[in-house]
């Protein structure tokens, strides 16, 4: 019979040691009550509180966790109606504060995140909440996080999921877009053809100034060139009238017969002229030459030895032809 009763005995000591042994997994926390009013939070691992007289209040879970924001309809501050879904992502912190300042941790998170949404997509144009999700995301993170932060919880992130502007909104948009791409392709031709005629009227700027330099050069070289020929012809009379001051008479025939060569070469180069007379004044050429060939005979003896130059002269015999005005006697 003592050994049934101290069999017993044992038995409801292992019982109440094993109920009295918490054991508390990685990433959770458990809330430890004596009567009923908390003491201790209860870490993860082995952890031993006599049964009766404590007991696990509330088993929180420490690691970050995602909640979904439900899809609702915001009107924006220009009066357009848009449909709107996002989600949060928080973790607890303090697992007393999680477990006894709100009754229901994730009903309270979900409506601060929704008020706050609707507030801050509120006070914003169609067009700002379409461009400007990181702006929306940083203000209601702001905003629950400070909501929350007596709760022992910590926001980490608030995401914008979805914006679901209206159909008739959407299509009104689009044809904006196509009308400005179309005024940004007009604008682009527009400047392209600028561009292209400005160049354009440079090229022929810069074409118009290298030809009047061009014509500039030319006349500033023509110039030059009759500048020297005028000197030439200066140097040429000067040494004749110096021949002709020295007593030389036959400079001047040089420049006489020079004159008529130059005179009847030009009627024979004519296209008109078949056949050519020489009027009875054409001896006078011939003795012009003759007057040459006594310049070289002068120029000659002057440079070398007088006697190895010969002194005749051959007069070439030039029949006379009688002119229109010498019928009545040659």
């Amino acid at each position: 019979m003592i050994v049934i009763i101290a069999a017993l005995i044992l038995v409801i000591v292992l019982l109440y040691l094993m109920t009295s042994i918490k054991i508390v997994r990685q990433g959770y926390q458990y809330t430890i009550e004596h009567f009923g009013r908390f003491t201790t939070v209860a870490k993860p691992g082995f952890n031993f509180y006599p049964s009766f007289f404590y007991r696990v209040g509330k088993r929180v879970n420490m690691m970050e966790q995602v909640l979904d924001i439900p899809g609702q309809e915001i009107i924006t501050k220009d009066n357009a109606m848009v449909a709107v879904d996002g989600v949060v992502f928080f973790q607890v912190l303090d697992a007393a504060k999680a477990a006894y300042e709100v009754s229901d941790l994730f009903l309270g998170i979900m409506q601060l995140s929704t008020t706050n949404l609707r507030t801050v997509m509120g006070s914003m144009d169609l067009d700002e909440t379409l461009s400007k999700r990181d702006e929306i995301n940083v203000r209601l993170l702001n905003v629950v996080d400070h909501a929350t932060n007596p709760w022992g919880v910590k926001i980490t992130r608030v995401e914008i999921k979805d914006i679901r502007p209206p159909q008739d909104i959407v299509n009104a948009m689009g044809r904006q877009m196509k009308a400005e791409r179309e005024k940004r392709a007009n604008i682009l031709d527009a400047e392209g053809a600028r561009a292209s005629d400005i160049l354009r009227a440079e090229g022929k700027k810069q074409s118009a100034i290298l030809e009047a330099e061009g014509k500039r050069e030319s006349a500033f070289r023509e110039a030059e060139a009759r500048e020297r020929a005028a000197e030439a012809e200066a140097k040429a009379t000067k040494l004749v009238s110096d021949a002709i001051e020295q007593g030389s008479a036959q400079a001047i025939n040089y420049f006489v017969a020079q004159k008529y060569v130059d005179a009847v070469s030009k009627f024979a180069t004519s296209p008109n002229a078949k056949t050519i007379m020489f009027p009875v004044e054409a001896t006078q050429l011939i003795g012009t030459l003759g007057g040459i060939g006594e310049l070289a005979r002068e120029a000659l003896n002057k440079g070398g030895d007088p006697a190895s130059v010969p002194t005749t002269t051959t007069t070439p015999t030039v029949r006379r032809t009688r002119g229109s005005g010498d019928a009545g006697g040659a």
